[in-house]
């Protein structure tokens, strides 16, 4: 296991001109690249390019096609509008000269005011008490095969469920889970980076309350997904390095596409993210 190196190569974006970046997707046991890898190097490139103290505080994606594991892709940003308090950036990836994804961002430097959070009021185990991905993956009898190892041991990111994961074939049908999610070793703490990983971290378990309803795991046969688009908004500070709550809903599920909700909340019940993604869920 290499820790949460991984994602710090695959964030580390290359400038090959003024607002022209690329990076490299990482491997992973299948032919398309994980969406969260694509959505945070679109934010580092658009990151790059606003002026210091400005944080992304909301971020919008369109996933357009498959990304190729095995060549990197290009990312052009064109600045929309830098005002007083906030700058807002569009971010074009290109794989083979084709679009793979399309993003908006705005960023803003924190500011002061009135505050007010949602509270978390699911009722969730503490990680230590739950099994880890390696744990649950051997619980399935995946352990030695290509998804179970990544699951096990691929991931940059600690990830434990409540209610147990999706890695076999058949799910409990709640409509809901919960996912205590940290860095493996040691990420830097700057707020950049911190957003970034959680833009990174967001899509690996978004659509699994929309599996959860139906009764399928990721191991259900003729199973397919695919990210359609994402939404993601910024509220407070957190440190990955510490354990963060991941708390998902299932909101709809209709003509093989289902919207799903999220909210991040650090281990203290601080609200500091919260998501909405919509996918493809196909059973054939």
């Amino acid at each position: 296991m290499s820790g949460s190196q991984p994602f710090l190569d695959s964030i580390e974006v290359t400038e090959e001109a003024p607002l022209r970046f690329s990076a490299q997707p990482q491997d992973v046991p299948w032919p398309k690249a994980y969406g969260g890898d694509t959505i945070a190097q679109a934010l580092a490139a658009g990151t790059r390019t606003v002026e210091s103290g400005r944080l992304v505080h909301s971020m919008h994606s369109y996933f357009l096609r498959p990304v190729d594991v095995d060549e990197r892709v290009h990312y052009e940003v064109t600045p929309i509008r830098d005002g007083r308090g906030f700058s807002h950036r569009s971010v074009l990836g290109t794989q083979r000269g084709r679009e793979v994804l399309q993003a908006t961002m705005s960023f803003a430097a924190p500011a002061p005011g009135d505050s007010y959070a949602a509270p978390q009021n699911r009722p969730v185990r503490r990680p230590d008490d739950l099994p880890t991905a390696a744990d649950a993956v051997r619980t399935a009898g995946l352990a030695g095969t290509a998804a179970g190892e990544y699951w096990a041991h691929g991931r940059s990111f600690d990830l434990r469920h409540d209610p147990s994961p999706l890695y076999g074939s058949r799910a409990d049908r709640s409509p809901g889970q919960a996912v205590w999610v940290r860095s493996l070793s040691p990420i830097p703490l700057d707020p950049e980076t911190q957003r970034i990983a959680l833009a990174y971290v967001c899509d690996y378990t978004i659509l699994e309350s929309l599996l959860r309803v139906q009764g399928l795991g990721w191991g259900s046969a003729g199973l397919s997904t695919a990210s359609l688009d994402h939404s993601m908004w910024f509220h407070r500070p957190f440190d990955l390095n510490d354990w963060v709550l991941y708390v998902q809903e299932a909101v709809s599920a209709q003509s093989e596409r289902g919207l799903a909700t999220g909210r991040f909340y650090t281990a203290a019940g601080v609200l500091v993210a919260s998501v909405a993604q919509e996918g493809v869920l196909r059973v054939r």
